[in-house]
């Protein structure tokens, strides 16, 4: 199973932690993609995806049901935050946990 595979029957990072980026990173700015309506300033300099300010977390670009089939509904205009976070991480397998799934674990083949 690829990394995109496994990451469209999770979702488990999207409905765990805060994601939280640059400003900059918003349509509002030159450059930026992330459409602005969907964030919330978090500090002077940073914004979040709504949804993941609060606990339970849950980005308001998840579409679908966490651990069966889910996607970003803003995908290519996602956050680096959201482009740099890494399958079969800790991290990853900590989301999973939260969520009642099995860890993937370092290392899984992409």
């Amino acid at each position: 199973m690829s990394a995109t595979d496994h990451c469209q029957a999770c979702g488990a990072c999207c409905a765990h932690f805060r994601v939280s980026f640059y400003w900059g990173e918003s349509d509002a700015h030159p450059g930026g993609s992330v459409p602005q309506h969907l964030t919330i300033p978090i500090t002077p300099y940073h914004s979040a995806m709504r949804g993941t300010e609060r606990a339970p977390a849950r980005c308001v670009a998840l579409d679908g049901h966490i651990g069966r089939r889910v996607g970003c509904t803003i995908y290519p205009l996602r956050s680096t935050t959201c482009r740099e976070f890494e399958m079969g991480t800790p991290e990853c397998d900590k989301a999973r946990a939260a969520h009642g799934l099995a860890p993937l674990g370092v290392g899984v083949p992409a």
